[in-house]
């Protein structure tokens, strides 16, 4: 006896949708001018704002994304933050 076939289909694959490369200054906060740009040749990401001219850079893997250094830039900015809200305390 042989087995009946299975009348599922196969699922579709769903398709990633595209990460942001240009985000809000935290600094003059205009939204969409920081531009994160990646060097792999050198490792060195780099997020800079067009209109303050405010800029970040960090070292980067190959599984880095511009939101990742964004992200560190926003990290970053807050620990400073704090640190400067700890000393006047």
């Amino acid at each position: 006896m042989g087995k009946r076939k299975s009348r599922a289909k196969p699922l579709p694959k769903k398709k990633m949708d595209k990460l942001d490369t240009i985000f809000r200054c935290p600094f003059c906060s205009h939204s969409s001018s920081v531009e994160c740009r990646i060097d792999m040749k050198n490792l060195v990401g780099e997020a800079t704002c067009r209109i303050c001219q405010e800029s970040f850079s960090t070292t980067v893997t190959s599984l880095t994304e511009p939101i990742d250094i964004y992200s560190e830039w926003i990290d970053e900015c807050e620990r400073v933050n704090n640190e400067d809200e700890d000393d006047d305390a």
